[in-house]
């Protein structure tokens, strides 16, 4: 049966149907864990070999809070996808009406767009890429990160808006429900028509009762295939290592924003801005985990300054190499205001790939890149102040190589709303279609 049919036969039956309870491991036993989980390597064992290893394993013990119900829940509620039951208390006849609705959207974008970009994608990334993914200014865009790195275990989405408090869900009344759900669709069906997150879209969640964020990852994971098994919060410790926040915590904070003593947002900037979620195969009794990391973070080169935590956490040693993306990021890669963060993807990357926000060919040449387009690119959307020098020689890069033109956007049109696409990478790093002597013009 088919997961969206599936989804829609679960919520006929959800009437009467008991809430779960607040699941918390707080005080579980408290385990130092890696900030930096190791990647597959690219020989590691088939894939059955994998998940009968997985399967052989003990479960592992997670450090800090774990609401992975609450993240059950919402993935239920707002992504209509999983078999967590639906809260007592909210219509289930209002959402079964959302789930039809986003059943029909995910069927159309997985058709529209997913059948049609994955497999171009798929031909642009090299086959020893690092399954390690890092995303900046890539809020709300698990959805893209997963598109063009499918094969990634770890993703790390980077930008201004926190993950915010999924609790929210436990205390979401059916008053809202209606209401909360159409405004979900209706950003969804921008983020679906446009394949990347605005920042005016993702600003749902100071207007909501669900945590924006975090829906938007999980409706990735539903599109995808997947499920979430655990949601953390976490804080980046000075020497760039994660401390996991734990139940006291959160309970501390709850309780000086009941006496006065703090600000609702006070608190939810310090334990709910950035947020873990491991997710799986839907429906596999056990099997490799991904995991998303969302970090809440200003990328400009003031704050990577005065803050240098984030960095020290990217440049983990664990991570000495990332598969590197960006789309949508308003070209603030061109501005050397942003030099630290562009810096890292260049000394951290052999191949990066991305709409024209990406790097600028005279900092690609001096780094030591190449870069191959796809699509055509006449100038920039009409979006903000960008460079003209900078302008001028992307354009000039799209008239002089190759061409081979794509149907799908990524990310930002061009002015004239032509898709396109810029891969850059260090010499002999390439993926097959760059190996292709067939391209058109080539």
């Amino acid at each position: 049966m088919p997961r969206s049919a599936l989804a829609l036969a679960l919520l006929l039956g959800l009437v009467g149907c008991s809430n779960p309870k607040s699941v918390s491991k707080g005080d579980a036993p408290s385990v130092t864990a890696s900030a930096h989980p190791p990647a597959a390597s690219a020989s590691a064992e088939p894939a059955d070999a994998a998940v009968a290893v997985a399967d052989a394993a003990p479960p592992e013990v997670l450090a800090g809070a774990d609401f992975g119900a609450q993240a059950k829940a919402l993935f239920r509620i707002a992504a209509c996808a999983g078999d967590a039951p639906l809260p007592a208390g909210l219509d289930a006849a209002v959402a079964l009406a959302h789930c039809k609705e986003l059943s029909t959207m995910y069927a159309d974008y997985k058709k529209g767009w997913m059948a049609v970009a994955m497999p171009f994608l798929a031909k642009l990334v090299p086959a020893e890429a690092p399954k390690v993914v890092v995303y900046p200014f890539g809020g709300g865009d698990l959805l893209g990160a997963l598109a063009t790195y499918p094969d990634g275990v770890e993703y790390t989405t980077v930008s201004l808006e926190i993950a915010a408090d999924v609790r929210k869900v436990d205390a979401l009344k059916n008053a809202a429900l209606a209401p909360t759900l159409a405004r979900y669709r209706m950003v969804l069906g921008k983020l679906f028509e446009k394949a990347h997150s605005r920042t005016d879209n993702l600003d749902i969640d100071s207007k909501s009762p669900l945590p924006g964020e975090i829906v938007f990852d999980l409706v990735a994971m539903a599109v995808h295939g997947y499920e979430p098994t655990n949601l953390r919060y976490f804080k980046i410790k000075d020497d760039g290592s994660l401390h996991y926040v734990e139940q006291a915590e959160i309970d501390a904070g709850d309780q000086a924003v009941k006496a006065g003593k703090k600000q609702r947002a006070d608190v939810d900037d310090d334990l709910f801005a950035h947020v873990e979620v491991r997710f799986k195969k839907a429906g596999a009794a056990a099997g490799p985990t991904k995991i998303l990391r969302h970090i809440a973070f200003n990328l400009d080169d003031k704050h990577m300054k005065a803050n240098p935590r984030l960095l020290k956490y990217l440049e983990a040693e664990a991570h000495p190499k990332i598969a590197a993306m960006t789309k949508a990021a308003s070209h603030l890669l061109w501005s050397d205001d942003f030099s630290i963060v562009r810096n890292y993807l260049a000394t951290h990357t052999d191949s990066m790939i991305s709409d024209s926000t990406g790097f600028t060919p005279a900092y690609a040449k001096k780094m030591g890149f190449v870069q191959d387009t796809y699509g055509t690119f006449t100038w920039p959307e009409p979006f903000g102040t960008v460079d003209v020098k900078n302008a001028e020689d992307l354009k000039k890069l799209f008239s002089t190589n190759p061409h081979t033109e794509i149907s799908f956007r990524y990310g930002y049109p061009d002015k004239d709303h032509h898709g396109h696409i810029v891969v850059t990478h260090k010499p002999g790093v390439v993926g097959s279609i760059a190996k292709d002597a067939t391209r058109d013009g080539g």
